[in-house]
């Protein structure tokens, strides 16, 4: 058994497919088979149930699959202390971003990051908070901005910034010229929302169930820029976070009273090897 073979276990029950599995690691498939069966025999176990329509993880393979990652994930944070020890703040650092912040906070981040660490190299990643978890859990990513709270005994959290959410509407909208919204002018009112799987679209479902406001059911949007679109064109009106507010003319962001807010932060294994230089880029980061 050695960590190839253990790469080659995680990498077949991620793409539950061995085919999959042998092109994403660049090996011929009946090697990663043979390794995959020398492996079984060693441990004396079935790990994967193979047949020509199904593909299946057996119990035992469940928990022998998380085991295999963690020692994965352990391997690399040795050979990143290795490395850090070297420099800890130069080399590549993989850090996350939900769709909803990346493309608004990470050109207000990335220049300051490189200022302060020219030896440093950032691969920035955009995914869907859960993904972003997963990733951060399995090693993939060192690190990721995110909405705060987060409920983990193995990651630090640090707070970067707080922000509300204004409504945005259209310059003709009968509301675009109040100085302020208050609760009783939203009651009643549709709001267009993001798809499914948007940590933003919870939050907005939550503040239209405090407001009595509903949710346009008739349109999901897949980004904040689709919304935007949209809210110009005066097909409805949405929540905006006060970062992704971009004045074009067409559209008016209109304080709420008592609005609702999102706290961003920046979360990272515990036992990474990357911490100090973390913190930093936390410090970094925050936007007052």
């Amino acid at each position: 058994m050695n960590l190839r073979d253990l790469k080659y276990l995680v990498s077949v029950a991620k793409e539950q497919h061995f085919a999959r599995a042998a092109e994403k690691s660049f090996v011929s498939q009946p090697t990663l088979s043979m390794q995959i069966k020398k492996l079984e025999d060693e441990l004396g176990v079935q790990i994967f149930e193979r047949s020509q329509k199904n593909f299946l993880v057996t119990k035992v393979g469940k928990e022998i699959v998380a085991k295999a990652e963690i020692i994965l994930r352990e391997a690399e944070e040795l050979r990143n202390i290795a490395k850090n020890s070297k420099d800890p703040f130069s080399g590549e650092l993989r850090i996350g971003a939900f769709p909803t912040l990346a493309s608004y906070f990470f050109p207000k981040v990335v220049g300051k990051i490189s200022k302060k660490f020219p030896q440093l190299k950032l691969l920035l990643v955009e995914e869907k908070t859960e993904v972003l978890l997963q990733k951060l859990h399995s090693g993939e990513i060192d690190a990721a901005f995110v909405a705060l709270p987060i409920a983990s005994e193995v990651l630090e959290v640090v707070k970067i910034f707080e922000e509300p959410f204004l409504l945005a509407l259209s310059k003709g909208h009968a509301l675009a010229k109040s100085k302020k919204i208050h609760a009783k002018d939203l009651k009643g009112q549709k709001l267009m929302l993001l798809e499914d799987g948007h940590c933003l679209r919870n939050q907005a479902l939550e503040f239209c169930s405090m407001l009595g406001a509903f949710e346009q059911h008739d349109f999901k949007a897949s980004s904040l820029e689709t919304l935007r679109q949209m809210v110009a064109v005066g097909a409805g009106i949405t929540l905006m976070p006060e970062i992704a507010v971009q004045k074009d003319g067409k559209i008016v962001y209109v304080e709420i009273a008592n609005a609702p807010k999102r706290t961003i932060g920046l979360v990272w294994r515990k036992s990474s090897g990357r911490g100090e230089l973390l913190k930093e880029i936390g410090k970094i980061s925050k936007i007052s």
